[in-house]
């Protein structure tokens, strides 16, 4: 029997915890303490530093599926549905607001129970036009593989490779239903590897048309959220499983062709959260060196167009600054563009570049940032 699901005592899982107990102890101290550190900042920090951790977590779950998601649009959509009050909020493709929906009420409702009709809504969200890309899919309803069994295949057409083989559409709703009352049921395992076991469980059984990933995901995260009793997240798993791309599918390969002992993927799991929190505390770090520099400028005359630029600068602007780029982002003309760099240049808080060429460029004077 090729897959995990076609063995008799699917889906009993067992793990070698001993391969694991040390690390995961390790795990849950860094969560704590990366609560606990997040807890000591004010209000307003603790907002900026889960507003971009969302924002990512968003970004890269999608990313992880080949779609690229416009990040103001997402940062505009996470805040607004949070009640933040963020410059240069702009308005967002319906797409980008499904996906938005399903994350935060996988992590902001953690509590409440995960049932069919909230998978139903999530997957709904995530393909408000009943398509994927220009394919009709079945949405909000479990796949019926009208067109074949569901498997996961990479290759050119013609030499197609089969990874994975999920369980046939006639097994969906006892499947789902056996997964469903396991996730809301009290179990004996830490709730980290509970969150873990989640995220494989669902994938396997792949009970969807597409989304299956980003569901997956989300499921983990509402888990983890669980694990600290906390709507706030302050580390990305997407991000960090989107750096591990490749491995990421390579355990997911080996252990559903395997015989239920998940230690392997348990193992993986484990040390994906511990760089997500190695990841948060950088970030943790630029959220500091952000609000010093918003401190230090605290009696600066600024107006809306240079906060929002700046804000731009802080957060890793790519390519050169230039007037007209300035215009087009903060929808002023050439001429505001050139008066407002020229006030930031007369504070010290942007200089001129000395390269020549055809454009004046303008580099940020960060300052510690």
């Amino acid at each position: 029997m090729r897959y995990i699901h076609l063995r008799p005592e699917w889906p009993k899982f067992h793990w070698r915890e001993t391969e694991f107990a040390t690390q995961l102890a390790a795990v849950r101290h860094r969560q704590g303490r990366l609560i606990g550190r997040m807890e000591g900042l004010g209000f307003e920090l603790r907002s900026e530093a889960m507003l971009a951790t969302l924002t990512d977590d968003v970004i890269k779950s999608s990313e992880i599926e080949g779609e690229d998601l416009d990040r103001d649009q997402v940062r505009s959509s996470i805040a607004r549905r949070l009640g933040m009050d963020i410059a240069g909020a702009v308005h967002s493709d319906r797409n980008v607001e499904g996906v938005v929906e399903m994350m935060l009420d996988a992590t902001q409702s953690f509590a409440r129970p995960l049932t069919k009709a909230r998978l139903f809504d999530w997957h709904a969200a995530l393909f408000p036009t009943g398509r994927s890309g220009m394919t009709r899919i079945t949405v909000g309803a479990w796949r019926l593989d009208e067109e074949g069994p569901m498997q996961v295949v990479s290759g050119p057409y013609g030499r197609e490779r089969v990874h994975y083989q999920a369980p046939a559409a006639d097994r969906l709703a006892s499947e789902m239903n056996t997964f469903l009352a396991w996730f809301e049921s009290p179990t004996e395992c830490d709730a980290v590897i509970k969150a873990a076991l989640a995220h494989l469980w669902y994938v396997t059984i792949h009970p969807f048309d597409d989304g299956n990933g980003r569901i997956a995901r989300a499921i983990a995260d509402m888990g983890l959220a669980r694990s600290e009793g906390s709507p706030q997240r302050f580390y990305s798993m997407s991000a960090e499983i989107r750096q591990r791309r490749k491995g990421y599918y390579d355990i997911l390969e080996k252990t559903q062709k395997g015989d239920l002992d998940v230690t392997d993927w348990l193992v993986w799991f484990l040390d994906c959260l511990d760089g997500a929190i190695t990841r948060s505390e950088n970030e943790l770090q630029h959220v500091l060196a952000k609000a010093r520099f918003w401190e230090e400028h605290r009696e600066t005359p600024l107006n809306d167009r240079q906060r929002l630029m700046l804000n731009k600068l802080i957060d890793g602007f790519e390519g050169k600054l230039t007037s007209s780029k300035w215009a087009n982002i903060a929808k002023c003309s050439q001429d505001t563009a050139l008066r407002d760099i020229e006030a930031l240049i007369a504070v010290g808080i942007l200089e001129k570049e000395p390269s020549g060429g055809r454009s004046t460029s303008y580099a940020f004077v960060p300052r510690g940032i």
